[in-house]
């Protein structure tokens, strides 16, 4: 399975591994078979995973009550759904080839 998948509704499923305290939020490639995310959030008091929710809305384009927390609340290893995302996940591949 790679990192990222459609479900039945159409919606957006990504497998992400996150890394915390970076100097910049962004794509970093492909680790196994999550896309690896740099946050420059700290990973307290739910601070990363809000970073991590308005990173991907933005780059999708979506409110941000359309990217939801699966899985992976408080762990590394998450999975999120981006309900009818504008663009699909190349947007995140995007900015690692520019």
């Amino acid at each position: 399975m790679g990192w990222y998948r459609y479900d039945k509704a159409n919606n957006l499923v990504l497998t992400l591994h996150v890394q915390t305290g970076a100097k910049n939020t962004e794509a970093a490639g492909l680790q196994g078979d999550a896309l690896k995310i740099k946050l420059a959030a700290a990973p307290m008091e739910g601070k990363a995973n809000t970073a991590l929710v308005k990173f991907l809305a933005q780059h999708f384009d979506v409110p941000l009550r359309q990217v939801i927390l699966k899985q992976g609340d408080k762990s590394r290893h998450k999975v999120i759904v981006i309900q009818q995302p504008v663009h699909g996940p190349e947007v995140l591949f995007s900015q690692l080839q520019g």
